[in-house]
């Protein structure tokens, strides 16, 4: 008896193609049509399908990925030995991490895109889809949360990003490489799957009411000034090197965290993430954690603004806060 393996489709460029030609892709292709592209995959499984959106990956919202992960669960509840959810690559590391907080299954869930559109010659759409389910499908998958498949590569949620805008090799772990690749038809693992922290409860469907900015050079603070001014009461600042910004900006954001404001500094670098104490003047890490900010570790801006807007709706506050940040930023 087969398998069943059930696909979900977000859009993105796997499923673009052009409404006429030369013109420019748009989201068009829904769960059917990208199955039905691979017939390889009836070698494979029974494939149930869902169609949870047709958008560009920049348009996806926080309802978008509940959705997925409602059915998800259920089709794995329902006997699905795993999941892959399709989607653009330019939000891709997002969502996946998003459903990687939450997914409270042993299964397999994984998520893949495309970086050249469905009609084009040469399109990687059908193999990485094909390469994806490979990998939901495989015993040695199984309690790994949510894994990327891309180029024949399999990458933690929590660690990849896309790294170029075009390249088919996009999708990389800086600092950690792939966990395993597809190679001869079956997914290879390079070591056991490791303990992962407890899954979260999901947030609401609604607006992330997180702010990310980034901190760059001759920074005076007036950007995170209007950011506290329309209201946000959680910052994610992308600082330089270990976790660092301008003498200006650190004096707005310990002013924030004494009016009561969630801050977290995450590196914009992609390798080696934020310190403790490797530096003390006025803006660096050690400074920052001494008036009441919180650092991301590993996690880049992007993963830690998600991270705290799930546990801010799920209660966290305080220390409990601070722990449970510094549990996941160790990615």
């Amino acid at each position: 008896m087969q398998p069943i393996l059930a696909v979900a489709a977000m859009g993105g460029t796997i499923a673009m193609t052009a409404p006429a030609p030369g013109a420019a892709a748009q989201p068009r292709l829904d769960a059917v049509a990208l199955v039905r592209g691979v017939p390889e995959l009836a070698d494979l499984a029974a494939v149930l399908v869902t169609s949870v959106c047709t958008k560009p990956s920049a348009s996806v919202e926080v309802g978008d990925v509940l959705e997925a992960l409602t059915w998800a669960r259920a089709q794995v509840d329902d006997g699905a030995r795993g999941v892959v959810v399709t989607h653009g690559t330019d939000t891709l590391e997002e969502t996946a991490y998003l459903l990687d907080l939450l997914w409270d299954r042993p299964e397999p869930l994984v998520v893949t895109g495309a970086m050249r559109q469905a009609d084009l010659t040469g399109t990687d759409a059908p193999a990485n889809l094909l390469a994806a389910a490979r990998v939901a499908l495989a015993a040695e998958a199984r309690g790994r949360g949510v894994l990327v498949v891309l180029n024949d590569e399999i990458h933690l949620a929590a660690r990849v990003t896309k790294e170029s805008s075009t390249a088919l090799d996009t999708f990389v772990s800086p600092g950690f490489g792939p966990v395993g690749r597809v190679q001869e038809r079956h997914a290879r693992f390079a070591s056991p799957a490791a303990a992962r922290p407890a899954p979260l409860p999901p947030p609401e469907a609604g607006p992330v009411d997180v702010a990310l900015v980034e901190a760059p050079l001759a920074d005076d603070g007036r950007v995170v000034r209007a950011l506290l001014a329309a209201g946000f009461r959680a910052l994610v600042v992308d600082g330089s090197g270990l976790g660092h910004v301008s003498a200006a900006t650190s004096q707005v954001l310990a002013g924030a965290v004494a009016d009561g404001v969630v801050v977290v500094v995450s590196s914009r670098t992609s390798r080696g993430g934020t310190g403790r104490a490797t530096y003390g003047y006025i803006g660096s890490e050690a400074q920052l954690i001494e008036a009441g900010v919180l650092m991301a570790g590993e996690l880049s801006g992007r993963k830690a603004r998600l991270l705290l807007h799930v546990l801010l709706h799920a209660g966290y506050a305080g220390e409990d806060l601070a722990v449970a940040l510094e549990e996941r930023s160790r990615v």
